[in-house]
């Protein structure tokens, strides 16, 4: 493999990070309505280079030329700076996404990342997954996170959050969602308790869903895997054929595991959870039994 100017070039295929800045940059030259062989000509890069790059195909560019080519494609600067950061980590198979890093902190890349899934498996050991949350709850969530922001960048927040959900309500292909939650996630309250009774019965309800399925590992079943394990989101991409990722997400920055080995685990992670689960009847039945304790 071979550096060139902050680009790569590898044979070993494309990679996340290479797939995204790819996506980004080929919804933007049609938002404005451009072919491959103009915006090629304005940026001064080959139209065979652009096609590459939008593919997430590895070639060999410089920095400097994505900045050109996001001036052409009038991308702002938050969004260029992202692009970049995107190209910097194009090379790696598995990355991290420290807050602050090279990719800006309010450009979530994970967002893209899901909109284009066709399903995702996730596992949550003390909170309802974003996906699944009320309004009131994530309101609830947000503000705790974001203390000092004003009202209307917490607006914004949540309207994205919410906006995510149609994912698995979209007429044509929705989302196939799996969910693993510890009991710990129906207990903790979140927004006080009318908003935890309300966001309970949203989850037993949104659980018929044909392609939604949510099961509760019970607080009887102790430590499944031995030892504690974080949230994690394995995401999948059959429409496309790209290979699956495995997201983390933590206090200071997020990380994106690509490697075979990798998927792995958690693919077994995810096996020996489920198998210690509820079943989804049981699951639901646990769900309202809380959200009447909450209700109480």
């Amino acid at each position: 493999m071979e550096i060139y100017g902050g680009g790569w070039m590898s044979d070993s295929g494309s990679t996340l990070a290479g797939r995204q800045l790819g996506g980004y940059l080929r919804a933007a030259r049609q938002a404005l309505g451009d072919t491959i062989e103009r915006t090629a000509q304005e940026s001064e890069i080959s139209a065979s280079v652009l096609q590459r790059l939008e593919k997430g195909v590895p070639t060999r560019l410089k920095v400097r030329d994505i900045r050109a080519l996001c001036a052409v494609l009038e991308m702002p600067e938050e969004s260029t700076s992202a692009m970049v950061g995107l190209f910097l980590k194009a090379d790696e198979k598995s990355w991290w996404h420290a807050y602050g890093d090279v990719i800006p902190e309010t450009f979530d890349v994970y967002v893209g990342l899901e909109s284009a899934a066709s399903g995702l498996t996730t596992y949550q050991p003390s909170q309802v997954p974003g996906l699944l949350q009320t309004a009131d709850y994530a309101r609830a969530l947000i503000l705790n996170r974001m203390p000092d922001s004003t009202e209307g960048e917490r607006r914004r927040v949540l309207d994205l959050r919410l906006k995510r959900q149609n994912l698995m309500t979209r007429k044509f292909d929705p989302l196939a969602l799996d969910v693993l939650m510890n009991e710990a996630a129906l207990r903790c309250l979140v927004g006080g308790r009318a908003v935890m009774t309300e966001q309970l019965r949203h989850l037993a309800e949104i659980g018929k869903r044909p392609n939604v399925t949510i099961r509760i590992l019970p607080f009887d079943v102790g430590m499944p895997l031995g030892h504690p394990i974080g949230q994690y989101a394995l995401l999948r991409f059959a429409s496309t054929g790209a290979p699956p990722v495995v997201y983390l997400e933590g206090f200071s920055g997020c990380a994106y595991l690509e490697k075979p080995d990798d998927i792995a685990l958690y693919e077994d992670a995810t096996l020996q959870l489920g198998r210690r689960a509820l079943s989804e009847d049981a699951s639901r039945s646990l769900i309202r039994s809380v959200a009447k304790e909450h209700e109480q």
